[in-house]
């Protein structure tokens, strides 16, 4: 039977799980440069070992209030589409590993967070884990200015 990895971690009340083949690496909150006339959910941009990255507020992108980040924030980085970008959370828990079989298409039934951003339920026990697709956090549209922002910012470095 095949076993998938999920990294598990939780945004305000909510837990959610990302496959860990998207994941580059997991940081810890670090000083971000503040861009004028950005989204609200772009909290900045970070240079991680040389690489400019754009770093996305992952709880106010899924629409949730906004909360200092404490010890507990990190920084999930995933490759994007050939863009390597961050996420930030309130906390990242732990490493699962779950069974191909447990993992389910996301019912209709979820409401409050948008669905575009869900790939599947997880069935560990009697607890459910929400997973994101981290590739659908943007539209094509935001992607595309993200793109064009990237292009921006290392022409001004």
């Amino acid at each position: 039977m095949a076993i998938r990895q999920y990294v598990k971690f939780s945004v305000g009340k909510e837990e959610f799980g990302v496959d860990i083949n998207l994941v580059r690496e997991i940081s810890k909150i670090q000083d971000m440069l503040k861009v004028p006339n950005t989204p609200p959910f772009i909290e900045g941009l970070l240079n991680l070992r040389g690489q400019v990255l754009t770093i996305f507020n992952l709880r106010k992108r899924l629409g949730m209030e906004d909360q200092a980040f404490d010890e507990n924030s990190k920084i999930i980085i995933v490759w994007y589409n050939d863009i390597q970008i961050g996420f930030t959370v309130d906390k990242v828990s732990e490493i699962i590993k779950v069974e191909e079989a447990n993992v389910e298409a996301t019912p209709p039934s979820i409401t409050g967070i948008d669905k575009r951003f869900l790939s599947g339920v997880i069935k560990s026990g009697e607890h459910l884990l929400l997973t994101l697709d981290l590739t659908k956090v943007l539209s094509t549209d935001e992607e595309a200015d993200l793109k064009q922002f990237i292009a921006d910012a290392k022409e001004n470095l």
